[in-house]
């Protein structure tokens, strides 16, 4: 019997820090576990700052898009890009003109059923433009190609 409670002693004696350890576990996986949670909210958060910048980027390229329908010539292209600050004034967009001359070095569409026997081709004549938003204050920006076009014009240099 004395050899019994000498091993029952024995047993008592190495299970004495086991509590303390089973608490520290539990600290450490609530601490992970809080840990992802405050990550996951921290994305979200970023996530939803990029989409209002998108946002804001692309109105300010919308608005660009206007601007430029509006002042469209082709007979006085302009080549320099043009730049300007929205009324919010964290915002602006840049409408890229290409660097050609009215005529030569743009894309041109054939229109059937214009002058076919007489040898000249008419057709209508496009130019793209690329119009760029950025939003400063999220630091984000959109590009937008938009094709402008005129015609119906003599294309009979252009198109071969």
């Amino acid at each position: 019997m004395r050899k019994n409670s000498h091993i029952a002693l024995r047993i008592k004696n190495s299970e004495k820090g086991f509590a303390l350890i089973a608490a520290i576990m539990a600290c450490l996986l609530l601490l992970a576990l809080g840990m992802l949670v405050i990550s996951l909210s921290t994305q979200d958060i970023r996530v939803s700052v990029r989409i209002v910048g998108d946002k804001r980027s692309l109105a300010a390229a919308e608005e660009g898009i206007h601007s430029l329908c509006q002042a469209f010539d082709p007979k006085s292209p302009v080549n320099a890009p043009v730049l300007k600050t929205r009324a919010d004034g964290v915002s602006n967009y840049t409408i890229n003109y290409p660097t050609t001359d009215p005529l030569h070095g743009r894309n041109a569409i054939p229109l059937p059923g214009f002058d076919i026997g007489s040898g000249t081709v008419w057709g209508d004549v496009i130019q793209i433009v690329d119009v760029t938003g950025r939003s400063t204050a999220y630091t984000t920006q959109v590009t937008i190609g938009v094709g402008l076009g005129y015609g119906p014009v003599d294309i009979s240099l252009i198109y071969k």
